[in-house]
C-alpha cells in the first residue's frame, strides 16, 4: 500500500461512522485503525429533570393543642424521624386518647434511617391527646402525646 493510499484510507476512516478497520494484504502488509467513538458522536440530549413531586405533610399547629401549651405533661420525641401510631399499616394504634398506659408500654414507633424505634411511656399516665398525625415527620423534643400522670 502506498503513502497516498494510506492517507486516503485515513481520510475515509475519519469521515466514516466506524470505530475500527483492519486491512491485511497478501504480501504481509497490515494496517489497523481504531478510534473511540464517544468523542466523535454528539452526546445524546438528556431530558430535562422531572418536576419535583409535591409532598403532603401534615403540619400540627401547636396553638390548637392547648394541652401542649399548658402545664400538662407530654411525652416528646426522643429523635428525628417519622411518627407511626400502629405497628403496621392497617393495624390498630398502640394507644388512643383516654387510654391508660404503664411505664415501659409501647405507645408509638418512630422510623429513623429505616429503623423502627419503639417509643415507650416514660411513666404511668393517661393519654389525653395524640398531638401528631400518623406518618408525620417529627423532630427531637417535639410533643407526641399530651398526658395526665397517674
Amino acid at each position: 500500500m502506498t503513502k497516498e493510499e494510506i492517507k486516503e484510507l485515513v481520510n475515509l476512516f475519519a469521515e466514516a461512522n466506524i470505530s475500527k478497520i483492519k486491512i491485511k494484504e497478501q504480501d504481509g502488509f497490515e494496517i489497523e485503525l481504531e478510534r473511540d467513538m464517544c468523542y466523535d458522536v454528539p452526546a445524546p440530549v438528556c431530558p430535562p429533570p422531572a418536576a419535583p413531586q409535591p409532598i403532603n405533610v401534615n403540619v400540627v399547629n401547636e396553638t390548637h393543642h392547648s394541652p401542649s401549651k399548658s402545664n400538662q405533661p407530654s411525652i416528646t420525641s426522643p429523635m428525628v424521624g417519622t411518627f407511626y401510631q400502629a405497628p403496621s399499616p392497617g393495624a390498630a394504634p398502640f394507644v388512643k386518647a383516654g387510654a391508660n398506659v404503664k411505664k415501659g408500654d409501647t405507645i408509638a414507633i418512630i422510623e429513623a434511617m429505616k429503623i423502627m424505634n419503639e417509643i415507650e411511656a416514660e411513666f404511668d399516665c393517661r393519654i389525653v391527646e395524640v398531638l401528631v398525625a400518623d406518618g408525620q415527620p417529627v423532630e427531637f423534643g417535639m410533643p407526641l402525646f399530651a398526658v395526665e400522670k397517674l
